[in-house]
C-alpha cells in the first residue's frame, strides 16, 4: 500500500443490507464491519460509493429495471442511504446509477492516485465493475477479499477468481493483510 493510496467503500448501503429487501446481500454484516475497521486506516483517503437509481431509466437499464421495480418507486428512497455505520464525515461521496463507480469523475475526485484499495459489495457486481474500470486506467487496485460480500458465497468466490486473472493490475488481498502493513493486528 503507498501512502497516498485511497480507500473506495463500495455501496455499503440499506438496500443491500437490510435483509428484508430485494437486494439484499449475504454477509453484508461481515463486510459492513471490515469497512468500519479498513476506513479508521485511511483517514480523509476514503470515498464511500452508493448506487443509486436513475430517475428515469434508458438503454438496457430499462428491462433491467421493469425487473426490479421497487428499485424505482419513491416510497423506497432511503434504502439508498449509506448504513448508519458509515457516515459521510470526511469521506468523498460518489453516487453513480451504474454498476462500476469508477469513472473521469471518480478519477477527479480522488486526485492523482495510482493505487486503491477496494471493499464492499457486491463482489460480483459493483466490486468487480469498478475494479476492472479502475484497472483499465492505469490504477493498481487491492480488493480486500474478507471485506467484501457476494450474492452467495460461490458468485464472491468465482468475482474473485475471475479478478486474479487481471494480476498485477489487480491484486486480492485480505484484512489481516492490510492490518499488518499498518503494523496492526486484528
Amino acid at each position: 500500500m503507498t501512502p497516498g493510496s485511497w480507500l473506495v467503500l463500495i455501496d455499503l448501503q440499506r438496500i443491500f443490507g437490510e435483509p428484508a429487501s430485494p437486494w439484499f446481500t449475504p454477509r453484508f454484516d461481515e463486510a459492513e464491519a471490515s469497512a468500519v475497521r479498513l476506513r479508521q486506516l485511511f483517514p480523509g483517503r476514503t470515498a464511500l460509493t452508493r448506487f443509486l437509481a436513475p430517475e428515469t431509466p434508458a438503454g438496457a437499464w430499462v428491462p433491467y429495471y421493469e425487473q426490479w421495480p421497487f428499485a424505482l418507486d419513491p416510497a423506497n428512497a432511503a434504502l439508498y442511504d449509506l448504513v448508519p455505520a458509515l457516515p459521510p464525515g470526511d469521506a468523498v461521496l460518489i453516487d453513480r446509477p451504474t454498476f462500476g463507480k469508477w469513472d473521469a469523475a471518480t478519477r477527479a475526485a480522488l486526485g492523482d492516485t495510482t493505487d486503491i484499495v477496494l471493499a464492499g459489495v457486491s463482489t460480483d457486481c459493483c466490486v468487480l465493475s469498478t475494479a476492472l474500470a479502475a484497472s483499465d486506467d492505469g490504477v493498481r487496485v487491492r480488493v480486500v477479499a474478507d471485506a467484501c460480500a457476494g450474492l452467495s458465497d460461490t458468485d464472491h468466490q468465482r468475482a474473485l477468481d475471475a479478478m486474479t486473472l487481471y494480476a498485477p493490475l489487480i491484486e486480492i488481498t485480505s484484512m489481516a493483510e492490510i492490518l499488518a502493513e499498518r503494523g496492526l493486528s486484528r
